[in-house]
This record gives C-alpha cells, sequence and structure tokens, in this order.
C-alpha cells in the first residue's frame, strides 16, 4: 500500500499551497425587537475581495454606516439593520457562491435565546430562516460541515496520509483509522460538554508535531527500522487522535452549536468528519492504485521519498509557524 500514494501528494501538495478559498460567514444577531447587527464576511482570492453579496436589503433598512476592515485575508462587513416584520420566514439569498466556488456558514441568533445555523452551499444558495430547527435541518448542516471541516483540514488529512504510509495490509488500516475516528470522537464529545479543555495554540502546534513524528517513523521504515507506529500504528492513532480531536472541538467551537439539539449536532458533525474522511482515505487508495499500474517500482520508491519529506517540511513550517504565535 505505502507504494500507491504518489499521486494523492501532488494533488494535495497544490491544494495546501494554492490561495485557498475560505468560506463566507455572515452573523445576524438580534438586539432588541426587530433590530439586528449584520458581521459579513467575505474571503479574499489573489488579493481580490470576492464579489458574494446578500439580499437583507430586501427585508430590512441599515440603521447604521458600514464599517469594513481586512482581517486575516477576508474582509468584515459590519452594520445594523432594522426588519419591521422580522426574519422569521423570510429567504435569505446569497449571490456569488457558485461563481466563486465557495459556500456560506449563516448564524443567525435571536432575542429568546434560540440559535440557528444553516450551510448556504453554491449549488442551493438561500435559505428559508424557520421559527425553530428541525432535527433534519440539524443532521444536513452538521454534517455537511464536518466534511468541509476535515477536507479542508489539511493538517488532519496529511496525519492520516501518513499513517496511510506506515501500515501494511487492509486490516491493519480498518484498525488504524477506527482508533483515530474513536479517540477524537472522545476528546470532541469532552470538550463540548465542558469535561475536558486545553489551550488551543499548543493543541495545533502539537497536532504539526504529530506529523512531524509520523513522517520520521515512515522514514525509518524505509531504512528497515520498525519503530512504535510500525508496530503498533492503531495505538499511535488512538494517542495522536485524542490530541486531534480538540483541534476538531476548536473548530466546532467557532462554528457554534444549536442549544436545543447540542447532542444531535454533535453527532453529525462528527458523521461528517468521518464521512469526509472515507472520502479521502478511498480516494488515496484508488488514485494509488492506477499509479501502481503506470509506474516503475524505482520510480513510485523515489516518489515516496520525495513524499515523506514533503510532509515533514510541511509539518515543520506549520509547526514553527504555530509556536511563533503563542
Amino acid at each position: 500500500m505505502k507504494k500507491l500514494l504518489l499521486l494523492a501528494l501532488f494533488i494535495f501538495s497544490n491544494n495546501a499551497m494554492a490561495d485557498q478559498i475560505r468560506m463566507a460567514y455572515l452573523e445576524i444577531s438580534e438586539k432588541s425587537p426587530n433590530n439586528f447587527s449584520v458581521l459579513f464576511k467575505v474571503p479574499m482570492k489573489a488579493a481580490r475581495k470576492l464579489d458574494i453579496s446578500n439580499n437583507l436589503d430586501k427585508y430590512c433598512t441599515k440603521t447604521s454606516t458600514i464599517e469594513s476592515h481586512l482581517v486575516n485575508k477576508a474582509y468584515l462587513n459590519i452594520w445594523n439593520i432594522k426588519c419591521d416584520n422580522g426574519l422569521v420566514g423570510k429567504t435569505i439569498k446569497i449571490d456569488g457562491l457558485k461563481s466563486n466556488n465557495t459556500d456560506l456558514l449563516l448564524q443567525l441568533k435571536f432575542l429568546n435565546t434560540s440559535e440557528q445555523t444553516a450551510l448556504i452551499s453554491k449549488n442551493s444558495p438561500s435559505y428559508n430562516i424557520p421559527k425553530e430547527l428541525s432535527s433534519l435541518d440539524v443532521v444536513k448542516t452538521y454534517t455537511g460541515l464536518g466534511v468541509i471541516h476535515i477536507l479542508e483540514g489539511f493538517d488532519h488529512l496529511l496525519f492520516v496520509l501518513s499513517l496511510l504510509l506506515i501500515v501494511k495490509n487492509f486490516r491493519t488500516l480498518v484498525w488504524t483509522i477506527t482508533a483515530f475516528t474513536l479517540a477524537h470522537s472522545i476528546t470532541l464529545a469532552g470538550v463540548t460538554f465542558g469535561y475536558l479543555k486545553l489551550p488551543q495554540q499548543p493543541v495545533e502546534a502539537v497536532i504539526a508535531l504529530s506529523i512531524m513524528f509520523l513522517a520520521m517513523e515512515v522514514l525509518h521504515k524505509q531504512r528497515g527500522i520498525n519503530g512504535i507506529a510500525s508496530r503498533f500504528p492503531w495505538i499511535v492513532s488512538f494517542t495522536f487522535g485524542l490530541l486531534h480531536g480538540f483541534g476538531f472541538a476548536g473548530a466546532l467551537a467557532e462554528i457554534g452549536l444549536p442549544e436545543q439539539s447540542v447532542p444531535l449536532a454533535l453527532l453529525f458533525f462528527n458523521v461528517g468528519v468521518e464521512t469526509g474522511q472515507l472520502i479521502f482515505v478511498s480516494g488515496v487508495i484508488l488514485i494509488g492504485f492506477i499509479f501502481k499500474k503506470v509506474l516503475a517500482t524505482k520510480s513510485l520508491d523515489i516518489a515516496r521519498t520525495t513524499m515523506v519529506y514533503s510532509i515533514g517540511s510541511m509539518a515543520s513550517f506549520w509547526f514553527i509557524e504555530r509556536v511563533a504565535a503563542f
């Protein structure tokens, strides 16, 4: 299996180094009856603000000027609005998602303390605001958010890719991925319900360190030295999976959970994470199978070594960057 992963590296590296388009964000918070504050985050690509807009003017009038700030390669627009008939039952439409190949996360906060979170996709760019979220709405939204999070979480995917370079057979792979899933599910639930807590910045740095460790283990295995990751990959994946769960929890904390459906939202966010992980693993195996058919063994060996050094270098850069941010 270790010889099957060349193309995955090149595809993954190109994605990781590219000017990534991040998800847009719209937060509407009710401050007094029918009066709302609005925060609209529009990502940038190649120093250009993406042409993404909303239709709030159709239902509401501005009661303040728009304040604009450039933060972390995104424009933050903040203003206040008054909606005489409220927003329940209205349809929020987002223009420009499809042409810019991105999605938008919508968060609604009402005076009655109810909250709604919805994923507005480029293929379905509108959302009709119900009085309260149905269970099906929660399932669809948080499953989609979980899939997006794992497929955009390059550090988590590099960790899984490194595990794929170490395992020898399908059965070992199943146990290894299962252990990783179980571990990060434990810490994700523990953090969400307030039983566990770690500062996020050190966690992100150690996640990068875990990838560096696996890269070294792969190199040792190539040289005939079987380290702990080669002999007990499921133990390593479980141990570091606990740590990666804190990373997932940090992302989920930024998204927020609907107060009336916390267990359901948590469950299906995790289902989405696992779905995205399975998509990635299946894609790597399939692409590797194709490459095994078209490349000579010597070329695959050279490519595998290049892959490992690329993974280690990227993880080292992340580690230094994250430590420097403390």
